[in-house]
């Protein structure tokens, strides 16, 4: 297995942010508009591919990077890794883009960004991380999957994760 390019990130403690149900929550007759803090609470457990814990507890995300344009079907999503030379970065954005698309609906356009200046091949990653045919072709390799699937799961977290390679 490859060294971790941060062998021991610093993990935070996690404050939940919520709010307050409406009424219209609970009509199925009125179509409730996506917000930042929804797509927050979408993402947040999602895990890290190197280390036990999530994007959350890393803040490798949070609300302030994220923007939804519900009217345009818009969102975008930007994510801060943990060391400049990440090289998980690209895995971790498609991990955001997999659980986004299969929870939300398909009208929504999608853009995983990398935090400005966050990474030291910022430019490419975020090529990738947008590229459809490039996410197309990781989606249909079998090992990188189970990797995604696994930082999508809803287990609970363990030191064990799988392989990478």
């Amino acid at each position: 297995m490859m060294e971790a390019a941060n062998p021991t990130p610093e993990v935070f403690s996690v404050q939940v942010q919520t709010r307050e149900p409406s009424a219209s929550d609970y009509d199925d007759n009125i179509r409730d508009k996506f917000d930042p803090l929804e797509i927050y609470e979408i993402l947040r457990t999602v895990k890290d591919p190197e280390h036990p814990v999530t994007l959350e507890q890393l803040k490798v995300i949070s609300v302030e990077q994220i923007k939804v344009d519900d009217a345009a079907s818009t969102i975008e999503v930007q994510f801060t890794p943990t060391v400049a030379h990440c090289t998980m970065a690209t895995l971790i954005g498609l991990c955001i883009r997999v659980k986004l698309l299969r929870l939300l609906p398909r009208r929504f356009k999608v853009q995983i960004l990398l935090s400005e200046g966050s990474h030291s091949s910022e430019e490419d990653v975020n090529k990738q991380l947008n590229d459809k045919e490039r996410i197309a072709a990781a989606m249909e390799n079998t090992n990188l999957l189970n990797v995604v699937n696994n930082c999508l799961s809803e287990k609970p977290i363990t030191d064990e994760l799988p392989a990478l390679y």
